[in-house]
């Protein structure tokens, strides 16, 4: 392991944080915890912690010596001063003769011991910290030490590694009960640079932030050159016939399956490389991947255990999903036992979690991770791979000896655990995953703008490639370039956000533009081209989208931009006029031809909106266009009112919301008494 302390990185940083007046033990603190954070061998997603013992200037004068620790949720490897809220160590250490305490009592304890108030909660690791002597101390879950620990015979593996230069600590749940046992060992060798936690990971200390940091990457790099030395084993992988589904076939298939309802739904993410394959393609799979996770924390993440499919394969998917429908409805009667029955043996009465598994294995393609959010598959994506690289490394130097059940139960079901994941707000298009065609600039833009706003996994398509990748930058989501005139390219385009986020709810067919002309004198091929951009492109992404919606079971949304012009042809506008009325009526037939399997069809008609001046839905000449005043904009408009494409994008909004109502067309114009419909 590479050791990247740069004293003139450390100068910085430094220099950086007195012009805050910040504490310099705290800005040496913030560094190495960054230097920390940032390596993914040693922490992963706000785990470890770190702590500095320093002393602050009272409110009545004096000092007073502080706990400057992690705070609860806080990410090592971006943490900044305010990560690190300061606790009173006196009262601290005063703790250390009690023989218990309830994590109640220590929660409010360390509370009412901030220097302020309004800080977040010090980790829940905090009294390991404040028990041991030393003034900087780092705790990490680094992958060789687990992948020491987590095996049989781990213990005396570790003693054989280290000898007496660590202490070892037996695995106890983070908290008061930990902190006594971690103590005991070390006072009973005071010269150890640091101490294994087994099945948790490591502590290292030091009165500088540098031996501190130092150490863990000299013992964590020991560990990792013991593990090479040991390796002799290759995973023996099963007799897979050969898979021919793809990601972005199953995907939406195990999306629909662990979906409660069309409103409880899941992201995914798919990941899969050679070692990926080789650890879900193992002959005993079934053994190695069920013993529960390398470090207890990782369960709020991902389950105590992954779930593992058949293999998929071309074609019929009918066998794929009559397997992955058994499995998962096995999987949750087994979470649900498992919950019954350590609930009961806790004397407990808290209420299940849900029953969905977090890490689906798929022998021949690799694996797929589940989240409310993009951004909460993709944690647990990172720690199943995590997983992966350790039980392979010690599944090639021995055997994999995963954490008892009792124990993964105890902290996927502690409440200071579950406050690290923290509940995101419920927003309106909260687990939902949208394609905006045209998406790119004007009307597009601003509906995957707003759609972002209301919590969507957005995926912009657009022909110019910068356009889409542009505005899908701006709301977290992928922009893809893709002519919606030709099949190929939206079935390719369609396929990626599948895999990417593992189906779709909402399909926002966007995509135009205005030709103009006398409808007896246009030249044929100009008529064709706007049909295939205004009907046929809108005819294409529509039966993509439905491919998915039917694959999921769940329902679906499809929403058409059909313009005024559908329904109120202007003077030498038929060529964009005719195919908006045809797509008018693609909106209704699907209506009525999908709306027994939950999938609702809308449509806006939008007229005059302002807009960068021209966009598809502007019935203009380009020459006109730049010449619009404000006034050009609202003539005729019965509101008076200036319509932006930003109130476009809120009609598409209320559509997709509404749940019961489908072959209805909204209109957005500021009032066109031609236009109107119904």
């Amino acid at each position: 392991m590479k050791n990247r302390w740069s004293d003139s990185e450390l100068s910085k940083i430094e220099k950086r944080y007195a012009q805050d007046k910040t504490n310099l033990d705290i800005a040496r603190r913030v560094y190495t915890s960054r230097l920390l954070g940032s390596d993914e061998n040693l922490v992963r997603h706000g785990g470890g912690n770190t702590s500095v013992k320093t002393v602050l200037p009272g409110v009545l004068g004096g000092q007073t010596e502080v706990l400057c620790i992690k705070g609860s949720g806080f990410d090592l490897g971006s943490i900044d001063p305010t990560g690190f809220p300061a606790v009173k160590l006196g009262p601290l250490q005063k703790l250390i003769p009690l023989e218990v305490l309830t994590d109640e009592e220590m929660l409010n304890f360390l509370r009412t011991n901030l220097v302020d108030a309004a800080s977040s909660n010090p980790s829940v690791e905090t009294l390991l910290h404040a028990f041991l002597p030393h003034k900087f101390v780092d705790h990490t879950h680094a992958n060789a030490i687990l992948t020491l620990t987590d095996q049989v015979g781990g213990e005396e593996l570790c003693r054989e590694v280290f000898g007496e230069r660590l202490g070892f600590v037996p695995y106890i749940m983070p908290g008061f009960g930990l902190a006594k046992k971690a103590k005991e060992i070390y006072d009973a060798a005071p010269e150890v640079e640091g101490l294994i936690l087994f099945r948790h990971g490591i502590v290292s200390f030091g009165d500088t932030a540098r031996e501190a940091y130092d150490r863990m990457i000299e013992i964590t790099t020991h560990a990792e050159e013991a593990i090479a030395a040991r390796k002799q084993h290759v995973i023996p992988t099963a007799e897979i016939s050969r898979v021919t589904a793809t990601a972005s076939e199953i995907a939406p298939i195990i999306r629909g399956l662990c979906a409660v309802n069309e409103e409880n739904s899941w992201v995914l993410e798919f990941r899969t490389n050679d070692k990926i394959l080789n650890f879900v393609n193992g002959k005993e799979l079934e053994r190695y991947s069920q013993q529960g996770t390398i470090t207890p924390d990782h369960v709020i993440r991902t389950k105590p255990t992954p779930l593992i499919m058949q293999p998929p394969m071309g074609g019929d998917l009918s066998a794929f999903r009559r397997d992955a429908e058994r499995g998962i409805k096995n999987f949750s009667t087994n979470y649900t036992s498992y919950f019954q029955k350590n609930n009961k043996r806790r004397n407990d009465s808290k209420v299940a979690l849900d029953s969905m598994p977090r890490i689906i294995l798929v022998p021949g393609l690799g694996l797929f991770s589940l989240g409310e959010t993009k951004g909460a598959a993709t944690i647990a994506g990172d720690l199943a791979v995590t997983n992966i690289d350790v039980i392979t490394d010690i599944e090639q130097m021995g055997t994999y000896e995963g954490i008892r059940e009792e124990d993964i139960f105890d902290v996927e079901y502690w409440a200071l655990e579950q406050a690290k994941r923290g509940i995101p707000p419920k927003q309106a298009l909260h687990r939902k995953i949208v394609i905006i065609t045209g998406g790119g600039s004007g009307i597009g833009a601003a509906i995957a703008k707003l759609f972002s706003e209301e919590g969507a996994n957005v995926a912009v398509l657009d022909l110019v490639k910068e356009n889409a990748e542009a505005i899908a930058g701006q709301v977290g989501g992928i922009g893809l370039c893709c002519d919606v005139t030709d099949p190929n390219a939206v079935r390719t385009a369609f396929d990626a956000v599948a895999q990417e986020f593992g189906g779709l709810d909402i399909l926002v067919s966007n995509a135009g533009a205005a030709w103009q002309g006398k409808i007896g004198e246009i030249d044929f091929p100009t008529l064709r081209k706007s049909f295939e951009l205004n009907f046929f492109a809108h005819q294409s992404v529509a039966q993509a989208a439905v491919s998915i919606f039917l694959a999921q079971g769940i329902g679906g949304c499809l929403l058409f931009n059909t313009s005024k012009q559908a329904v109120n042809p202007g003077k030498n506008f038929g060529p964009y006029g005719l195919p908006k009325a045809a797509t008018l009526s693609l909106m209704k037939q699907y209506a009525l031809d999908y709306g027994e399997y939950g999938i609702r069809s809308n449509a806006v008609n939008a007229d005059r909106i302002r807009s960068g001046l021209l966009t598809e839905d502007m019935i203009v000449s380009r020459s006109r266009a730049r010449s619009l005043s404000e006034e050009d904009y609202m003539a005729g408009n019965l509101l008076g009112r200036e319509v932006t494409a930003r109130d476009v994008a809120k009609a598409f909004l209320n559509l997709a919301l509404a749940q019961k109502t489908t072959a209805a067309t909204l209109t957005v114009d500021g009032g066109n008494i031609e236009a109107s419909l119904r």
